[in-house]
């Protein structure tokens, strides 16, 4: 059995010897001496009159030291031989082992900042927690500090992205290590990239009935490990050096893209755990204090805000510091410069269950010197009560925008749709709202544009190239029937189901796919990109590919015409973006003294009301202006199935009652335009033209174009 190690074989254990924080095991702790080859062993515990460690002192040679204080449910001590890549867990006091340790499930350190796996006797995983330590070498490289006005956001899988990619090589493709490899920094300054969103790199785990199917969670929304990253993401050399070299790898890939100015963004999922529903078993949480860490009923039976069988309980001081020491660690420790919350409503839920935007977990993070300086992101819904909460979430806080996906599909997609079988369109008057940075969302809480993140595609969902191919979900290879995944996508295939050899259509989907882009990157707001829509990546319909480890996720980098026509638009309008949107406005309502849009029919005269309600009007332009109260250009918007001449608006002859009384005149103003971009064909003859205020020109059918003023 396993060799007990206690107070008198290696030395005295008393509370002067050990302290209850910080949690976890650290071999410096404020206000306890230093002793050789000891360390601070320290877990929050409710559920457990008494806690065990047991660690693997040299391989295949277990000790156990019991966590003799407690106070207010943490369990601690100074234990002797735990040292940095040993694996470890903890077991309730007197509670008797079925078998020698490292052959069974112990309860992992929720504040371990290294996990293993193994195989255990009958072939299911058997997770340990590692101690590690080891300072990393950052150089002169620091976070890069991009201005949310200037950010570009670009959802990424670190294994997706870099599996197939041929200038990265084959050892490191999959890994941290291609992530940040050359070729792929590269690419993504290039593309106009400034940060990049990393689905979840905390340990994870696989769903038992992923398992019984043979596959995986490839997205890794099934957290382990708030502190550990996830090792299959790690290059073989460094997991067979273990959890530290793990973590080195990690670190290194974030030093790359910051030496290249681009940020790391994390996708982090606090709102459950992979211990799932109450019949799976206990590997950390559970085992340790079930009735304090989760969220129950009056019953007794969890209460589930996540559809993934358990929730975390912020209304529990203790599950509040166990995110905020996450976070914090994330960003001192591995320099992270902001994190995506999934479910981010069921973190700010009190005890009654209720979404609360002054949380005391939202007071926190805002009161915290270190969380101060990172940006965040709620992803603002879950599937509990009022579970929708986009707009509400408070100042220095920025959303993702389901408004905006919802709205710019129904214009580009369903509207089009519509419009082909001779119904009305989408509204125009939604899709400038969206433009303009939602403000019915974001400027009663004194939030501005820069609180709205704009997406149309991510992670979850058809790919932008499938919105324009699929009406249907085709989620098969799931092995539910498909049943899983989203009935409604707003997505429209132009005539034909799936992959076709019609020119025409492929043509018209292309179209779409450009105005997409083009109104993504066009919008106020912090736009996100969802990786390979850039190059036309499909998931052949399936829209819930989360256990879909495998080429039909991953980006394939072997493109054609279309695909590098596609990259180049892309690549062309995050460079307008940066020319054009530099000033974008930042507060509600927009004026002249700062940055401000003017809207325009196609006569180019101011729109009015009964233009805005009218249904059957696909058409506007818009005219962006800077701050110093010159004009920067002009975006044409046709989503009509026709061509439309129209006259450019005079800038400078703008009167005050058109714009209640905001605006006399427009200073600076030009009275000339250049065709700078179309998202339509044909239209590169017309490019650098010199046109006046006045003149006219032409809007193609289901186009986006953009004038030079």
């Amino acid at each position: 059995m396993a060799h007990v190690i206690t107070g008198t074989t290696a030395g005295s254990t008393s509370k002067r010897d050990s302290r209850p924080l910080p949690l976890g095991v650290r071999h410096t702790v404020p206000g306890v001496p230093e002793v050789p080859d000891a360390v601070n062993v320290s877990v929050y515990a409710p559920g457990l009159p008494g806690v065990d460690v047991y660690y693997e002192a040299a391989p295949g040679s277990w000790s156990m030291a019991p966590l003799t204080d407690t106070v207010l449910g943490i369990h601690h001590a100074r234990v002797y031989g735990l040292r940095h890549g040993c694996r470890y867990g903890f077991w309730p006091r007197g509670r008797e082992l079925s078998a020698e340790p490292g052959s069974f499930q112990l309860l992992l350190d929720p504040y371990g900042r290294g996990i293993e796996q193994a195989d255990g006797p009958d072939g299911s995983p058997v997770y340990f927690s590692v101690y590690t330590g080891r300072d990393f070498d950052w150089g002169n490289v620091r976070r890069p500090h991009i201005p949310w006005r200037d950010t570009v956001i670009y959802e990424a899988h670190v294994r997706g992205q870099t599996m197939l990619h041929p200038g990265i090589p084959e050892e490191l493709r999959g890994t941290y290590a291609g992530m940040g490899h050359p070729a792929m920094v590269q690419y993504l300054l290039e593309l106009g990239i400034t940060a990049v969103e990393l689905l979840p790199v905390h340990f994870h785990a696989d769903e038992a009935h992923l398992q019984e199917l043979g596959l995986a969670n490839y997205w890794g929304y099934n957290t382990l490990g708030f502190f550990a990253p996830q090792d299959t993401y790690a290059t073989r050399a460094s997991r067979e050096a273990g959890a530290q070299a793990v973590q080195d790898e990690l670190k290194g890939m974030v030093k790359s893209l910051h030496a290249a100015g681009i940020e790391v963004l994390l996708d982090v999922v606090y709102n459950h755990t992979a211990e799932g529903k109450s019949d799976q078993p206990a590997l950390s949480w559970r085992g340790l204090g079930d009735e304090t860490y989760y969220r129950h009923g009056p019953d007794g039976a969890y209460e589930d805000t996540t559809g993934c069988g358990n929730s975390l309980d912020f209304s529990e001081p203790r599950v509040i510091q166990l995110a905020l020491d996450s976070l914090r660690y994330w960003v001192q420790e591995y320099q992270v410069d902001g994190f995506r919350f999934d479910l981010a409503p069921t973190l700010c839920r009190d005890a009654d269950g209720r979404f609360n935007p002054r949380h005391p977990f939202l007071v926190a993070v805002a009161a915290d010197a270190v969380l101060q300086d990172v940006k965040l992101i709620a992803e603002p819904w879950d599937v509990g009560p009022d579970g929708w909460q986009t707009g509400r979430f408070p100042q220095g806080w920025a959303d993702w925008n389901d408004h905006f996906r919802d709205i710019v599909r129904d214009f580009w997609l369903r509207g089009q749709a519509d419009a082909a079988a001779g119904r009305e369109g989408g509204s125009l008057a939604r899709l400038a709202g969206a433009l303009a940075g939602s403000a019915e969302l974001f400027a009663g809480s004194g939030r501005t544009p820069l609180a709205s993140i704009n997406f149309i595609t991510a992670h979850d969902g058809f790919t932008l190239a499938d919105l324009t191919m699929f009406e249907r979900k085709h989620n098969e290879a799931n092995g539910e029937e498909n049943r899983d995944g989203t009935g409604e996508n707003r997505s429209y295939n132009h005539g034909v189901e799936g992959p076709t050899e019609d020119g025409r259509v492929g043509a018209a989907r292309a179209l779409t796919a450009r105005n997409l882009m083009a109104t993504l990157t066009m919008s106020l707001g912090v736009p996100m990109l969802t990786a390979g829509d850039e190059i036309g990546r499909t998931q052949r319909g399936n829209n819930n590919a989360y256990c879909q480890d495998s080429e039909l996720s991953w980006l394939h980098w072997d493109l054609d015409d279309d695909a590098r026509r596609m990259l180049s638009t892309t690549r062309e309008l995050l460079r307008l973006r940066r020319e054009y949107l530099a000033s974008q406005p930042y507060r509600f309502p927009a004026d002249r003294r700062h940055s401000f849009l003017l809207w325009f029919d196609p006569d180019g005269k101011p729109m009015t009301p009964e233009q805005w309600s009218d249904p059957g009007n696909r058409l506007v332009q818009v005219l962006v202006g800077s701050g110093d109260g010159s004009l920067n250009g002009l975006i044409v918007l046709n989503g009509g199935l026709s061509d439309v001449e129209i006259r450019l608006p005079d800038a400078a002859a703008v009167r005050s009652a058109d714009y209640a009384n905001e605006f006399t005149s427009v200073p600076g103003a030009s009275s000339g335009y250049e065709l700078v971009f179309s998202t339509a064909e044909g239209m590169e003859e017309h490019r650098g033209l010199l046109r006046t205020a006045g003149d006219t020109a032409t809007a193609p059918a289901n186009s986006i174009s953009l004038y030079r003023a």
